[in-house]
């Protein structure tokens, strides 16, 4: 039988991208580009964020930060695993075939998290957009965060200064805010309506 360290993989190159992969081919890999799996299938990353990227995910990350510091819910940032089984009562690693790393998530059950990241929809997920990623977090994203039941997404488009939010409804799917928010505005989660986030700290 062959071992583990013979399954590494360290040259993405030698990865069929048209196969399915689960979670536990995922924790095989070494090589230097980070990717997301997505119902099995590979979505390359964007190189590393830019300057304005991580400024904006530094502000939101410290706001959330600051507020979350002495409650239950914790914060995270990328680079960190998020396990979303589909249906969610596949829960081992030979059948989990979505991880993602959210650029900012909010998980509030302690018994999802363990020591490789999350297992399960965080409460709250925050992406912010990039010319590589923009389709993916708009398309697939969106719909995978619908149909796992994050309770709240957050689109953040750098360039035009903007957050779209989107809040779970009963009937499982997303509803967007009337508004499109900006610079000017205060802007606060449904989960956590006592935060009150001034975007012209967070765009500055």
């Amino acid at each position: 039988m062959p071992t583990q360290e013979a399954n590494i993989v360290t040259d993405i190159q030698a990865l069929d991208l048209n196969k399915s992969y689960t979670y536990a081919d995922y924790l095989l890999w070494q090589f230097k580009e980070r990717v997301e799996l997505i119902k099995g299938r590979i979505f390359k990353m964007s190189p590393a964020p830019s300057m304005g990227h991580q400024e904006i995910s530094t502000n939101l990350m410290g706001e959330i930060y600051q507020y979350l510091k002495r409650k239950t819910c914790k914060v995270f940032h990328a680079p960190f695993d998020v396990r979303l089984p589909l249906p969610e009562s596949q829960m081992t690693d030979q059948k989990v075939d979505t991880v993602v790393q959210p650029d900012i998530c909010v998980v509030c059950d302690p018994q999802k998290l363990d020591s490789r990241g999350c297992i399960g929809a965080p409460e709250w997920i925050i992406e912010i957009l990039s010319k590589s990623t923009s389709n993916k977090d708009l398309n697939e994203k969106y719909d995978l965060y619908q149909n796992t039941g994050v309770k709240e997404y957050w689109i953040v488009h750098p360039a035009e200064g903007t957050i779209m939010t989107h809040t779970l409804q009963e009937d499982g799917r997303y509803k967007r805010a009337d508004k499109i928010y900006t610079h000017q505005d205060i802007i606060s989660p449904t989960i956590f309506p006592d935060l009150e986030i001034e975007l012209k700290w967070i765009f500055r």
